[in-house]
C-alpha cells in the first residue's frame, strides 16, 4: 500500500481568508499541483476559480494527478440551481472530482426532501459527465444520530434514485475543515465519526477529510 494514493494536496482558502492577492493564491495553487505531481499524490483539491489553470498545468505535464474541486463550499446552503451552475462550470473547466457540501443546515431543520433533491440532481449531472462525486456532510455540525441519518440519506438516494451500479463513484465525505466549532474543538474527521459513516454508507465509499495531519492518523483512517 502506498499511502500517497489515498491523499489529496489541498488548498481551499480564498485570497481574502489568506490575506494575499488572487495572483499569489494562484501561485500557491500551482505550487501545490507541482507538489502533487512530484510526489505522486493522488489528487490536488482546489477552489473552482483555479480549476482551468491547473487543468492546463496538469495536461502540459502529462500528469495523471486527479483534479478535484469543491462546490458550494464551505456552508452548502445555496439552492440547487446555484450548486448545479457551479458544478457545470467546474466540469467545463476540467475538474475530475466534485466535492459538494450538502445542505446540512436544511437537513437539521428537517427539510429532508430538499436535501434528497439536491443529492439526486447534482450527482446525476456529475456522473453523466463521468465525474466522481463526494458529498461533504460536515460531521462537526451534526450529532451522531444526524451523521447516521444523513449518511443513510445519501446512500438511499444514490441506490434508489440513481442506481446502485454507480455507488463506487459517489462518496460520503466527513468535513470541510472550515466549520467553526465552539471552544476550538476539532472540526474534522475522527475515528468515531468515520466509523459511523462506514457503518451506514452501504456500498458507497467514505472519505475522511479535515484534520488528518500525520501518518498515524492516516493509517488508522485507512484501516
Amino acid at each position: 500500500m502506498s499511502i500517497k494514493t489515498y491523499l489529496d494536496s489541498t488548498y481551499l482558502k480564498t485570497p481574502e481568508q489568506a490575506g494575499i492577492s488572487n495572483s499569489e493564491t494562484l501561485d500557491k495553487v500551482r505550487a501545490l499541483a507541482h507538489e502533487a505531481m512530484e510526489n505522486k499524490i493522488f489528487a490536488v483539491m482546489i477552489r473552482p476559480d483555479y480549476v482551468r489553470s491547473i487543468r492546463e498545468l496538469l495536461d502540459e505535464n502529462k500528469s495523471d494527478v486527479t483534479l478535484g474541486t469543491v462546490i458550494d463550499f464551505p456552508e452548502g446552503k445555496n439552492d440547487i440551481n446555484e450548486k448545479l451552475r457551479e458544478a457545470q462550470k467546474a466540469i467545463a473547466d476540467g475538474a475530475d472530482e466534485l466535492d459538494f457540501v450538502i445542505n446540512y443546515g436544511a437537513f437539521k431543520k428537517g427539510e429532508i426532501g430538499k436535501v434528497e433533491e439536491e443529492v439526486e440532481s447534482c450527482t446525476t449531472v456529475a456522473l453523466r459527465e463521468g465525474k466522481v462525486v463526494k458529498w461533504i456532510i460536515e460531521t462537526a455540525a451534526l450529532t451522531d444520530d444526524e451523521i447516521v441519518a444523513i449518511t443513510k440519506l445519501v446512500r438511499n438516494t444514490v441506490n434508489n434514485k440513481i442506481g446502485q451500479e454507480h455507488a463506487d463513484k459517489v462518496f460520503v465525505k466527513s468535513s470541510t475543515g472550515f466549520y467553526q466549532t465552539p471552544n476550538g474543538e476539532p472540526n474534522g474527521a475522527n475515528e468515531h465519526v468515520i466509523k459511523l459513516m462506514l457503518d451506514n454508507a452501504g456500498s458507497l465509499p467514505v472519505k475522511a477529510s479535515g484534520g488528518v495531519r500525520n501518518i498515524e492518523k492516516k493509517k488508522k483512517m485507512i484501516d
